[in-house]
Order: structure tokens, then C-alpha cells, then sequence
């Protein structure tokens, strides 16, 4: 697991700028989504193995505390060139990386299934997404099924930090949600690539938090 504590130079520049050092001190669970993001075979190395326990915790939680828990999974369709994603399978991948993908991100392979470790429930969402970010619109219906269910806040996990759930993060507070990112429920290749992401986040898109606090507050 990757260390997650946010230097003390940013919890005191993002304190000075916000006058505390978290945007959003308290949350309504009631109105409180988890999006897992991308736990899927194709994507859970060794290193996001890590933060399984954390997300299982976080789930029972929500679901606990009367919010919404959402399983995001990426979904490429078969038959369309480059998955219906060209640019990047076709020129920012190398054929061979893009091809295992490809293959490895159908729905039915393998690769598309959630990690078996993690554990659903009734009542949660399943949503594919053709894209990184689940709230980048064409791409996914999370944010309207959010909407309609009357989720004002999201919970991001899963991985990679600074791919998938970065991008998400960064939509999702974009298109009207409040987010808090869970340091400590998220995986990406390195220390550096993770911690990246949270400071960035942390000073200008939403809060980063631990799962250990995040529970606390769901428990308010």
C-alpha cells in the first residue's frame, strides 16, 4: 500500500487558502456514493491486492450508513476498432499492450470480472464505462443514476490513482459533485505516481482522506 499522508506544506497551503484544512468537514451518508473503480482482473496487480480490505470496509460502511455503493468496470466493445477508442489503442498503446487489453476488457473475459476478493451486495450499482473517467459524459451513466438516486457526494477508489480514478475525481467535482478521494483505498505503479495525484486533488478538486477517517465521517 502506498503512503498517503499529504505533506504538511499542502494541508497548510490548501488551510490558508479554504480558512480549514478540508473542504468538506462533514458529509450526509444518505447522499453519499463509493465508486470503485476498475477492480477488475485486468487491471489488480499485486500492489492494488493491497487496498481490497480497505474498500470491502468502506463498502459495508456506506451501505451501513444508508449510502450507495457503485462498481465501475470498464467495458471496450468488441468488433470496433480500437475498441471504439482508436487514438489511444491504435497510437498511445503499442499494438501488443493494446491488443491484451482489448481482449482482456470484453464483457464476459476474465479480465472484465471484478477482483474476487472484494465483496458485493444487493443493492449496490454495476456500471461499465468505455472511457478512464466514470463521469465523463457518453462514456458512463454513473453520474446521472447518482443524480437520480440523490447523491450529492462520491467516495473514489480503486485504480490506477492517477489514470482512472484521478480523472474521475476530477469530473465528478466538475459536473457538481463534492469528492472526496481515499488515499489509502487506491493503487496505482509507485509511490510518486499516487502521491501526485492526492496532492494535486487535495489543493484544487476536492479533500483527500484515509479510509479510517472517511468511515468516521459516514458514521456522523
Amino acid at each position: 500500500m502506498h503512503p498517503s499522508t499529504l505533506p504538511r506544506e499542502i494541508i497548510d497551503r490548501v488551510t490558508a487558502r479554504r480558512g480549514r484544512p478540508y473542504a468538506f468537514p462533514a458529509i450526509d451518508a444518505r447522499r453519499t456514493a463509493l465508486a470503485v473503480i476498475d477492480m477488475q482482473n485486468a487491471f489488480v496487480a499485486p500492489g492494488a491486492c493491497g487496498i481490497v480490505a480497505n474498500i470491502n470496509r468502506l463498502a459495508e460502511a456506506t451501505r451501513s450508513a444508508g449510502g450507495r455503493v457503485a462498481w465501475l468496470q470498464t467495458e471496450l466493445p468488441p468488433g470496433e476498432p480500437g475498441g471504439g477508442w482508436p487514438v489511444f489503442f491504435g497510437e498511445i498503446f503499442n499494438a501488443e499492450l493494446s491488443a491484451r487489453y482489448l481482449e482482456g476488457l470484453t464483457r464476459g473475459s476474465e479480465g472484465h470480472r471484478l477482483w474476487p476478493a472484494l465483496r458485493t451486495a444487493e443493492g449496490d450499482l454495476f456500471v461499465p464505462k468505455t472511457r478512464f473517467s466514470a463521469f465523463l459524459p457518453g462514456a458512463c451513466e454513473l453520474a446521472e443514476r447518482l443524480r437520480d438516486l440523490g447523491i450529492d457526494t462520491v467516495l473514489i477508489t480503486g485504480t490506477l490513482t492517477n489514470v482512472c480514478c484521478e480523472s474521475s475525481g476530477r469530473d465528478a467535482m466538475m459536473r457538481g459533485f463534492r469528492v472526496i478521494i481515499v488515499g489509502d483505498a487506491n493503487a496505482t505503479r509507485n509511490d510518486a505516481e499516487h502521491m501526485a495525484t492526492l496532492v494535486t486533488f487535495h489543493q484544487t478538486f476536492g479533500d483527500v482522506r484515509s479510509t479510517d477517517e472517511t468511515i468516521a465521517l459516514l458514521a456522523r
